[in-house]
């Protein structure tokens, strides 16, 4: 996983978002600091980060909503804002959370908004309303006025406005805010499809869990830095990886430890309430199972051999939430 600039070549042809050196200053406070990201084409992009990490902040620059301090923005393949006629049309986004005409209807709201559209064609209008509607799962209330939608409605309606018409990118910024589980899960099945669709989906959020659970990419923010990005995979093994060994021969288990190369930590016992199974030493394996280093399996039958007794035996790897504790400094919500 890498923090830096993608790396030129042929796979900056592949990127939907890519971005140099991207900065934006208020007065002497940078809210973002040279971030460079590299979205590819149809990932599902997760953008972490704790409130006020500099997400939107970037969401707005790459939109061309807002202007940037220093650096460069490519968008499917064009420099921005040059090429902004051009390449917004391609692009839904939902930033900041929807606004609506309170009194008008949710399918009337889009019938406006997809009439402000210059590239719109007013024959397919109506279908596209519905199918939108319908992907959101809000068909049934098409006709009620948006002010009495509650707050995960208006947050699907605004994603239905995004989709009024094809798209190469999504960009969302936190689209479940307000969802109850059972809307959660639509949005993330509908993030998904897109995504098979060839879409490439680029979501900013802090809820830990959403993003472990919808994306294939993710880029990490802390204090308008970027710390880390790169095959969300890779981001869940870049963490260390520990055994944790429960014996009452807890001597002899060090020993048996320290003499295939791991370091045990102080053992894990409380003298006021003695275990019967004895205490807990934990020791790292490192940031991966390497070749060099002894396999689980390995270790117990060390141990066995040297009679060691084995109560219980297990290979932890750093949660992705510790993983980005790490890396921020701060916690993310894990649910909502």
């Amino acid at each position: 996983m890498s923090a830096g600039r993608a790396a030129a070549g042929p796979d900056a042809a592949g990127l939907a978002i890519e971005t140099h050196d991207l900065s934006k200053r208020f007065g002497q406070q940078a809210a973002v600091d040279a971030v460079d990201l590299a979205v590819p084409h149809g990932a599902v992009f997760g953008f972490l980060g704790p409130n006020g990490s500099g997400k939107t902040t970037t969401i707005r620059m790459l939109l061309g909503l807002a202007a940037a301090s220093a650096g460069t923005v490519n968008l499917l393949g064009r420099r921005m804002p040059e090429a902004f006629h051009e390449v917004l049309p391609r692009v839904g986004a939902l930033v900041e959370g929807p606004a609506f005409y309170p009194f008008l209807s949710g399918a009337a709201n889009l019938h406006r908004l997809d009439a402000a559209g210059r590239h719109t064609v007013p024959a397919t209008r109506k279908a596209r309303v519905e199918r939108a509607l319908e992907r959101v799962g809000l068909e049934h209330a098409a006709g009620k006025r948006v002010h009495a939608y509650s707050l995960g409605m208006k947050q699907r309606l605004g994603i239905a406005n995004a989709l009024l018409s094809p798209r190469d990118l999504l960009v969302l910024d936190e689209p479940t805010n307000g969802l109850d589980p059972q809307g959660t899960r639509e949005v993330r099945n509908l993030v998904r499809s897109l995504a098979h669709e060839g879409t490439t989906v680029f979501v900013s959020s802090h809820l830990l869990a959403e993003v472990d659970q919808m994306c294939t990419h993710a880029a990490v923010m802390s204090a308008g830095k970027l710390v880390a990005q790169g095959p969300l995979s890779d981001l869940r093994q870049a963490g260390s990886t520990r055994l944790r060994l429960v014996t009452p021969d807890d001597g002899a288990a060090r020993q048996v430890l320290t003499r295939l190369g791991l370091a045990p930590e102080p053992a894990e016992v409380d003298p006021g309430k003695p275990s019967p199974d004895g205490g807990t030493i934990v020791a790292a394996l490192g940031a991966s199972l390497q070749q060099s280093a002894p396999l689980p399996e390995e270790v117990v039958a060390h141990l066995v051999q040297a009679g060691v007794r084995v109560r219980g035996f297990a290979v932890e790897r750093e949660s992705l939430e510790d993983r980005f504790v790490a890396l921020t400094g701060e916690g993310f919500d894990v649910a909502q």
